[in-house]
Formats: structure tokens, C-alpha cells, sequence
């Protein structure tokens, strides 16, 4: 016998509550006892800092522009929205933290905006002697909006909301209207179908799309043909960017969006969309500035006024204030209502922006990758809901094991294509990889079911190439180790002969050709510090140097609904007992295999990697298929 709907999510709250105390705790003791130089390492600080310029954004708070001076090239986690404090390292060593929280607005290469409480932060950040930086703090507020939605959701009685929890969690089959299906040219067969069924859906749809199956582009289309019948809707996806990354092809459609939240790698298209920069070019908006002036200088005015002079100069006030509201809600009004879609963040749903707003339709990009607590957050707004993604790609990000094996790596798409498969449509053309390179992951994750379009089933960069190769490291005497003061593993020797294959190859196509044609490659590890070692081994080849714009160094996780021509995949793990730590997660390995349009390179150590059912049949398929290459020591 099943549980309840209601007990099933008191269980998942149950979980949330272990990863959040897991993760706060586990930040607690490495801010603790870790220096700054290991959290610079981490990407968790940036020390020391130059501060820039301060001013009042759109929304009347202050701002402060922060850039780091060294460490340059180190990866880092700050991204919008996240909370932070400023910390000052005096001579003598000691470290003073800020009695204050910021959180960062935006965020781009070595630059980064900070929203400060008061006027009163600003002058103990910078008031303070010695070198300053700024670290990550916990991020709490994600966590208590998604407790928020959950018990929002439990409580939900005889409303549409209670109505989604029973489909979704439970036992009630979603409803379906009649709908003649409508043609649309442009699309093959299983995208115009799973349009046809977000359409037809009263509740619930998904959108499953593998790899390359142009998911995005369905997914616009399904909700440009959804604003034919609806007036606004709202799409969110669980990161930042997966929001710009919609909203940007939505804009290209002609669909005028309302971007809630900065987004955390703002571009010039995107930023004239934000809420932020349309509630800057509101024809009102130079008066709203000037009686926001008008306030501040009333305020600075009262402290210094006595008698008579000081009611006068808070009625002043009072008046003031009053106008600035009203001409806030003129604007915002506005805005919205202009807006056919509104694009933000899962978390984001719960800004104080949409509080009190409704959706007839939500859309959940990157489903795959959320939490099912937090796509709740969104479905609290809205009366009917359609995910789009890959529960076979990357899962959400869950730091207690605990936590994951009692079921919080369970996401709303998979539980809907578990118990609803009549409510998901599975995109089946692939407009991506080479034939060969979309075989091995077709057969292994999608049942067969995959099929390459006429136009890239055989493209390749050089004549005679095989698609596939992979780079046979056994007979290497070094191995994997231990980074120090880091997680993750390091094999410097794959690493160096990655750089050396890549060279290798990059001469045989001719560099002429491969700047001509800007044929592009993609460089990836599973271990973040692996990744970092290649980029200094590329930075340093001065080989290289006029290919660097052609070339993307990042882990699988950054490589995330990208491409490139030629992929490089070094596995990195080396050892006696088989042991390949969270490479079983064969959803990354997926991630990493379908990157690569015409090319793909793996090098790995098949003597460990074969051990596991998944690594021999991709080593056994390469030998088939394309190319063993072994390396002579």
C-alpha cells in the first residue's frame, strides 16, 4: 500500500531538514577551520578585494562593486542571489567578520556586485584597516522558502493546489482536454507531439528530452502556442542560467519577457529584459529617483533639525514617501502587466515581486536537476504544470547521503515518468552528435529509441576519422592521487597527455583550419582540480595561445546543455582496487559522452574503469565502433 500524498511529502520535508542541517554544519566547520588561502582555492572567497564605486540600484538599495586582484583564473561559486559576508585580515593576523549579511546581485569573471543593508555596512566594510575580502555565507533562505512551499502544500485543502498534490504525489490521474491536433512544419514528429500534449494537458506534461533532441526549442514553441490561448505564464528552472538561457530564446521568438532576478552571466540582450533595467526606463522613473533623492535628503535633514523645523521636515517626509510608493506601484503594475511571460529562478517564484500573482500554466526547464520541494515553490502560483528535462542527465546537487538514500534525489520528473508515463513525451531526433558518438548513450539510457537527423549522422572534421577514440592509460606508471587540502582526485599524466593529444590532433586538422572554421573543444574532467591543472597546462603551452577563444575547460556539471565539435574527457581515476568514487554516477558520464557534435576523446585507465559494467561496454563499443588507442610507455 502506498502512503498518502501528504505523508510522502512530510517524508521529503523530513529529508530537506537532514541536508540542510548537513550542509549548514558541514559549512560551519570548514569556515572554521579552514584558512583563507584553502577558501580562495575552494572558490568560497575572494581575498583581497578592491572595492569600486557605490550607488542606489533601481530598486533603492545600495550597492557595492567588489573585484579580486589575485587568483584570478580560480573558479568560484558566487552567483546571484547568494548570501555573503565581508571579512577584514589585520596585521597582526586576526580575522574580524562583518556584523552584517550582503547578498551578491551579479556577478561577472573577476567582478561582483554586493546589496548591503545599510548605509552603516558600507562604512564598516570600508572602514576597517587591513586587507579585506568576501566569503560565501549559508545560504539559508533557499531552504526556508522550500519548506514554505511544502507546507503550503500539505495544507492545501479542496483548491486547485491540493488537486496538483494528488496528481503529483499520488493517485489521481491527470485529466486531458479533447484538442484537435494542431500541425507545425517546423518541427518533426515527437516535438510537434509533445506540444500538441502540453496543450491537451488540464494538470500535468512532460517534455523529456536526451541530449541534442531540441528540448528548448519545443519548449518555446509549446509556450508561444500556449500564449495564443493564455495571457501570461511563468517559466523557471532551478539555475540561473537555465532561466537566461530560455528567456534569451523566448526574446528571439518575439515574446516579451519579464526576467525576475538578475541573471548571474548578464549579457546585453538579457539585461534590458531583467526587472531591474525596465523598471529604470519606466517613463516614471526619473521622478520616482528624484523623490527617493528628496528622502534621503529629508532623512539626513531630521537629524540635524529641532522644534518646529523637524515636523515640518517630517511631513515633508510623510508626503514624500507617499508619492515614492505610489509611483513604485505605477511602475510595477505596469510592468507586469505588459509582460507575457515572467521568468525567474524555482526560488525565485517566491520574490516579494509575484507575491499575490497567479499563472495559469508553469513551465519547469532543467527539471531533472531540481529538487522536488523546490519545484513545489513554483506550482504554489500556478494551476497547471509542464516540466521539461532528463532525469537521465545531471541529478539535483544533495550533500548527505543520508538524505539521498532515504529519497531526496527523487525528483517531480521522475516520479511523473515512473507513475504517469502517459503524461511524458520523449523527444526522439537528435540534431547533435555524429551517429556513431549517439549510439553508445541511445542504447544504454533511451531504450534505442534515439536517431541521428540525416545532416549530422556523419559529419566529421577529417576524412577517414573515426568518431570515437579512447586513449588507453593503464600501461602509464602514474596514477590517480588525492589533491591536497581539496576534494577530488588529480591524475597529472592523463592530464598532460590530454594537452598532448589535443595538440596532436589540433595539428593534424591544421591550425589555419581550425581558426578558419573556428572549430571548437571541449576539455572535460569530473574532478574540478583535474580541471583547473589542464587549464594551467594550456594557459602555459604557448601553442595554444591563438586557440584559447576556441577552447572550454570546465567539469561536466559546467558542461551542461553545451557542445562543442571535438570533446576530451579525461576520467582520471588510476588504481589497483577498481575503484572509480562517483563515476558510477553514469548520468554525468551521459552528460559528458553527448557533448561532442563530431569528435570524442576519452582517455581513461581501462584496467580500473572496465570493472564496471558501464565503462567495459563503452570500451568495448569504442573498440567496435571506432578507435582503442594504446600508449607505450
Amino acid at each position: 500500500m502506498t502512503d498518502s500524498p501528504v505523508v510522502d511529502l512530510l517524508r521529503q520535508y523530513q529529508l530537506l531538514q537532514r541536508e540542510h542541517e548537513h550542509e549548514k554544519a558541514f559549512f560551519e566547520e570548514e569556515t572554521r577551520k579552514a584558512g583563507i588561502p584553502r577558501r580562495v582555492r575552494q572558490g568560497l572567497c575572494w581575498f583581497p578585494l578592491k572595492f569600486g564605486r557605490t550607488f542606489y540600484n533601481s530598486l533603492n538599495q545600495l550597492v557595492l562593486e567588489v573585484s579580486r586582484t589575485e587568483n584570478e583564473e580560480t573558479d568560484h561559486a558566487f552567483e546571484y542571489g547568494r548570501p555573503v559576508c565581508f571579512f577584514t585580515e589585520r596585521a597582526d593576523g586576526q580575522i574580524v567578520y562583518s556584523r552584517f549579511q550582503g547578498t551578491v546581485s551579479y556577478v561577472q569573471e573577476n567582478r561582483m556586485l554586493v546589496v548591503l543593508p545599510s548605509s552603516e555596512a558600507l562604512l564598516e566594510v570600508q572602514g576597517r584597516p587591513g586587507d579585506s575580502g568576501v566569503q560565501l555565507y549559508f545560504d539559508d533562505t533557499s531552504y526556508q522558502t522550500m519548506f514554505s512551499a511544502l507546507k503550503e502544500v500539505m495544507a492545501a485543502k479542496d483548491n486547485r493546489l491540493a488537486r496538483l498534490r494528488e496528481i503529483i504525489a499520488g493517485g489521481t490521474a491527470p485529466a486531458w482536454r479533447k484538442l484537435y491536433p494542431i500541425r507545425l512544419g517546423w518541427l518533426n514528429p515527437s516535438q510537434e507531439k509533445a506540444v500538441n500534449r502540453v496543450l491537451a494537458a488540464k494538470d500535468v506534461a512532460v517534455v523529456h528530452g536526451p541530449p541534442g533532441t531540441g528540448k528548448t526549442t519545443t519548449l518555446v514553441e509549446a509556450i508561444h502556442e500556449t500564449l495564443r490561448r493564455e495571457n501570461q505564464v511563468l517559466v523557471c528552472a532551478q539555475s540561473n542560467t537555465a532561466v537566461d538561457w530560455i528567456a534569451e530564446k523566448l526574446v528571439d521568438r518575439g515574446i516579451n519577457v519579464l526576467r525576475v532576478g538578475n541573471p548571474t552571466r548578464v549579457n546585453d540582450k538579457m539585461l534590458s529584459f531583467t526587472y531591474e533595467k525596465r523598471f529604470e526606463h519606466h517613463p516614471s522613473y526619473p521622478r520616482l529617483r528624484a523623490v527617493r533623492k528628496t528622502i534621503r535628503e529629508d532623512i539626513e535633514r531630521l537629524k540635524k533639525a529641532g522644534g518646529t523645523k523637524k515636523e515640518s521636515i517630517r511631513e515633508h517626509l510623510r508626503r514624500a514617501r507617499e508619492t515614492a510608493v505610489g509611483l513604485e506601484i505605477e511602475i510595477d503594475s505596469g510592468l507586469f502587466a505588459e509582460a507575457r511571460v515572467i521568468a525567474c529562478t524555482l526560488v525565485g517564484a517566491a520574490h516579494r515581486l509575484l507575491a499575490g500573482k497567479r499563472f495559469s500554466t508553469l513551465f519547469i526547464d532543467e527539471a531533472g536537476q531540481a529538487l522536488e520541494a523546490a519545484c513545489w515553490i513554483g506550482i504554489t502560483r500556478a494551476d497547471r504544470v509542464i516540466l521539461a528535462g532528463d532525469h537521465l542527465q545531471l541529478p539535483p546537487t544533495i550533500k548527505c547521503m543520508e538524505a539521498a538514500r532515504g529519497g531526496l534525489d527523487r525528483t517531480m520528473l521522475q516520479r511523473l515518468q515512473g507513475k504517469w508515463p502517459e503524461c511524458v513525451t520523449m523527444l526522439t531526433t537528435q540534431y547533435r552528435m555524429h551517429e556513431d558518438i549517439m549510439r553508445f548513450p541511445s542504447r544504454w539510457f533511451y531504450r534505442d529509441k534515439l536517431q541521428a537527423a540525416p545532416e549530422v549522422s556523419h559529419r566529421n572534421i577529417l576524412e577517414l576519422d573515426s568518431a570515437m577514440t579512447w586513449v588507453d592509460t593503464c600501461s602509464l606508471e602514474a596514477g590517480e592521487s588525492r589533491a591536497p587540502e581539496r576534494f577530488g582526485r588529480l591524475n597529472r599524466t592523463e592530464a598532460e597527455l590530454l594537452v598532448d593529444q589535443l595538440q596532436e590532433y589540433v595539428n593534424r586538422i591544421g591550425v589555419e583550419r581550425v581558426l578558419e572554421e573556428s572549430i571548437d573543444f571541449g576539455l572535460i574532467s569530473p574532478y574540478r582540480v583535474q580541471v583547473q591543472y589542464i587549464r594551467r597546462l594550456i594557459r602555459e603551452n604557448r601553442f595554444f595561445t591563438p586557440l584559447r577563444h576556441l577552447i572550454t575547460i570546465h567539469t561536466v556539471d559546467g558542461f551542461q546543455g553545451q557542445e562543442r565539435d571535438v570533446i576530451f574527457i579525461s576520467l582520471v581515476r588510476a588504481n589497483e582496487e577498481g575503484d572509480i568514487g562517483f563515476l558510477r554516477d553514469l548520468r554525468r558520464m551521459n552528460v559528458a559522452i553527448t557533448r561532442a557534435r563530431m569528435k570524442l576523446v576519452i582517455l581513461g585507465d581501462s584496467s580500473t574503469l572496465t570493472r564496471h559494467t558501464f565503462y567495459k561496454a563503452l570500451h568495448e563499443y569504442i573498440a567496435e565502433q571506432g578507435k582503442i588507442q594504446e600508449i607505450n610507455v
